[in-house]
């Protein structure tokens, strides 16, 4: 059974720790300027939205206007990202994206109803999430060695993702095609619908950050057996990669960032921009997205840009190689 009560505590247990409202505030400042909002396309508690909030938070003060956060879960962020794609080129809605929206979906659905390069305008990247391999205490390995020799004891042990096409699908699909093993996916609306299936036992195995995974390894739901990532992350530098666990060549995690509509003024975006890498750059919040996880990545308009280009091209030779489809 899954407990709906773990999600929504989750979610308000991050909120309280790291002073964030769960609340939007839709109502225009005292200056009278417009509102800006930043579209989240997961629903509360992840890291996305937690960032989003932060950086909602640290924004309203430091430009005078009130800045919200807007959930729009959903369909791999096709959701969120139409609606943003539609929304006039102001400045004052935002994509909060990741990889998977902007590189791993292209690459899986053929019928994308947008385009990362065409359909948006990179403002900043703010945080690189380090993806970690999670098994459920009832599995009873110690180790992805044990995992394996398990998996091919037994195919079809199933994984829990926040989605089709999000970076959790493609990792555990590169996972069981780089090891041979056959794993039936089991796909959420999102962490609050994925993470307490782990915690419950629904499903087995998970690919996710530490944000979302580590409370139910506290819990003793779960353990931890590996980073996707070709070196040990600063993260959690006790937990080995999967290369060095036999598993080579597998690279995953979320490169998270704000985008604008297309056709968005220079000047706009580079403003935002500027707000955004400070507003995620200073002292408090640095170190709340490190507490959460979170590897600080402050980058600029053309050098997320470049990222989105890279992530394109690598993460479609990764779906190539994982035979990742979707479901």
């Amino acid at each position: 059974m899954h407990h709906p009560l773990y999600a929504p505590l989750l979610a308000c247990a991050l909120f309280t720790a790291f002073g964030l409202s769960t609340g939007d505030v839709h109502a225009q400042g005292a200056s009278g300027k417009s509102t800006i909002r930043i579209v989240v396309p997961y629903g509360s508690g992840g890291a996305p939205d937690v960032l989003g909030r932060l950086l909602a938070q640290k924004m309203t003060e430091s430009m005078g206007q009130p800045v919200i956060v807007d959930n729009k879960p959903g369909a791999s962020g096709i959701i969120a990202a139409e609606f943003v794609m539609k929304a006039a080129p102001d400045g004052n809605t935002l994509f909060l994206a990741d990889t998977g929206h902007l590189a791993i979906n292209p690459a899986l659905n053929p019928k994308l109803p947008y385009s990362p390069l065409r359909d948006f305008t990179p403002v900043a990247q703010a945080i690189y999430s380090p993806f970690f391999l999670f098994a459920q205490t009832s599995l009873g390995v110690q180790s992805v060695k044990e995992l394996i020799a398990l998996a091919k004891a037994k195919p079809g042990l199933n994984y829990g993702t926040s989605g089709n096409g999000t970076p959790h699908h493609l990792c555990m699909a590169l996972f069981a095609n780089g090891t041979g093993t056959d794993m039936t996916h089991v796909p959420y609306k999102g962490v609050a619908q994925s993470i307490p299936a782990l915690a419950a036992g629904d499903v087995t195995l998970m690919c996710t950050s530490p944000l979302t995974g580590m409370p139910v390894v506290r819990a003793g739901k779960a353990r931890v057996l590996a980073v996707a990532s070709l070196k040990r992350s600063p993260v959690m530098p006790e937990i080995p990669t999967l290369a060095e666990s036999g598993v080579p060549d597998i690279e995953v995690g979320a490169s998270v960032g704000l985008l604008l509509p297309a056709g968005a003024a220079r000047d706009v975006v580079q403003r935002l921009a500027s707000e955004i890498m400070a507003a995620v750059s200073s002292p408090d919040a640095t170190a709340r997205m490190v507490a959460l996880g979170q590897e600080v990545v402050p980058r600029g308009p053309d050098q997320y840009a470049e990222l989105m280009r890279n992530e394109l091209q690598n993460y479609a030779r990764s779906v190539k190689i994982s035979g990742a489809k979707l479901d």
